[in-house]
């Protein structure tokens, strides 16, 4: 081991020398990240800070130049922000909460009036090739990372159904300037992490504030509100929706709420006490005991022993103290015994040759440095994500607000009705698909919600209909 501890000489006490542990190894941790080698940031405002006016750049696919909005100052702002929510446990567990409960029971396709869950052949084949439950969970994914969803919809070789719906990960997305009217026209798909994609992709993006509308004039279905007359159908036959939560002053991407606990304090702190009290516990962990060694306890192993040699009394010596070190601090050897030698002097008092003395009796019992600062820091983390520490478990214990069943289930309903604008502003391209389909006069979206139920009803839950608004 690195920090080993060793016995260290810290003076004399009549004829005993005596010792205390001291570990191996120390290394100055201040402002070092030991779990990963890095630097602790203090300041992460610089790192995640809402973008003072829209950068543009360039890429070049085929043959043409286009120019999109960057992502961020540095267009790398969606992988730090996921970059950050992983780096704390805190965090991303509130994220997956979130997550789950925008999921809640997945997209369902509905009769209007009955709301149950279609028996419709041709809708049911849609979902089935789709696999709706997984694209859904993609979307509501990015939907909590990014408040930001890009959707693909396919259309038949014909263009009279749409028939295929996919999820493009919104971090690898990038949006067109917007052209002097106000309209995107293209999103550009590739991997940004590293800079610009050297194989883009590029997508026709539908009118953002009436995607269906445009969609049915591109394909020559209804006439342009700006001609009065059809236009010719388009040839292209997949386009992409964006759907996006509204949050101030944004252009192009959006900045989620959370963004706020990175250029706050409270982020720093957590890291800062689980940096320092891991630093502590692997610095300062031996046990806080005083060695009293007589000085005349190796001599007389030496000469039991029969060793003359300086090399082997040295190498003697250091086993000794092996022995004193194992049986202060192994683990393993709990409820074992050290047997050392003592002696009478002549006026009848024992003299032990080792005497080790715990310095921790009648003292608290250690363990608890910071646990109030955690549990404040995990609290104001949790509370920036939107998720009750309940529901994630991120102050256990009787005293830490722990509520009764009753409280946790009213938590778990409102935390889902809370997050009914999400599921409403992702189910829009579903809606799309219904009207273009001619599926709508029978049949709509809901997302269902999950109740907790009370043990009186004999069951654990129990499915919720939400009265979503009708499209």
């Amino acid at each position: 081991m690195d920090n080993k501890n060793t016995l260290t000489k810290t003076g004399k006490k009549g004829d005993y020398d005596v010792f205390t542990f001291a570990p191996g190894g120390i290394k100055n941790v201040s402002g070092v990240d030991i779990l990963r080698g890095d630097a602790v940031s203090t300041d992460l405002t610089s790192e995640v800070s809402d973008p003072q006016a829209v950068s543009y750049s360039t890429i070049k696919i085929g043959r043409r130049t286009y120019q999109y909005a960057s992502w961020g100052d540095d267009d790398q702002l969606p992988f730090r922000l996921v970059s950050l929510l992983r780096r704390n446990m805190v965090t991303a567990q509130c994220m997956q909460v979130n997550t789950l409960c925008t999921y809640s029971q997945g997209v369902i396709f509905a009769e209007r009036e009955s709301g149950k869950r279609t028996d419709d052949p041709d809708i049911r084949e849609f979902c089935i090739r789709n696999n709706l439950h997984e694209l859904y969970l993609h979307q509501a994914t990015d939907m909590q990372h990014f408040s930001i969803v890009f959707t693909l919809l396919q259309l038949s070789r014909d263009g009279s159904k749409i028939v295929n719906i996919h999820h493009r990960e919104a971090c690898y997305c990038r949006l067109e300037k917007a052209g002097k009217d106000g309209v995107i026209r293209h999103v550009i798909y590739g991997n940004w992490r590293d800079g610009q994609p050297t194989d883009p992709k590029i997508y026709e993006l539908l009118n953002m504030r009436n995607p269906l509308g445009d969609l049915l004039v591109r394909m020559g279905k209804v006439a342009d509100p700006a001609t009065g007359e059809k236009r010719k159908p388009t040839s292209t036959r997949c386009f992409c929706v964006v759907s996006r939560m509204p949050t101030p002053c944004y252009q192009y991407y959006p900045v989620p709420y959370y963004a706020a606990m990175f250029c706050d304090d409270w982020y720093d702190i957590y890291r800062a006490i689980s940096v320092g009290k891991l630093a502590m516990i692997r610095n300062t962990s031996a046990p806080r005991v005083q060695i009293e060694i007589h000085r005349d306890y190796f001599q007389s192993v030496f000469m039991e022993e029969g060793i003359i040699d300086l090399e082997e009394q040295r190498k003697r010596k250091e086993e000794l103290e092996d022995d004193i070190i194992n049986y202060v601090c192994g683990a393993e050897n709990a409820g074992k015994g050290l047997v050392t030698h003592y002696f009478i002097d002549p006026n009848g008092k024992e003299n032990r040759m080792v005497r080790i003395i715990n310095l921790n009796e009648g003292t608290r019992k250690e363990g608890g440095d910071w646990a109030d600062d955690m549990c404040e820091a995990s609290n104001a983390l949790c509370f920036c994500m939107g998720v009750h520490p309940n529901l994630v478990g991120a102050t256990p214990g009787k005293s830490q607000m722990n509520n009764s069943g009753s409280d946790k289930r009213e938590l778990f309903t409102l935390k889902q009705v809370m997050l009914t604008p999400f599921r409403e502003v992702m189910a829009m391209p579903y809606h799309i698909i219904m009207h273009y389909n001619g599926w709508s006069d029978k049949y709509t979206v809901q997302v269902p919600i999950i109740q907790l139920t009370t043990l009186d009803k004999n069951k654990d839950a129990e499915t919720v209909e939400p009265n979503q608004q009708q499209q």
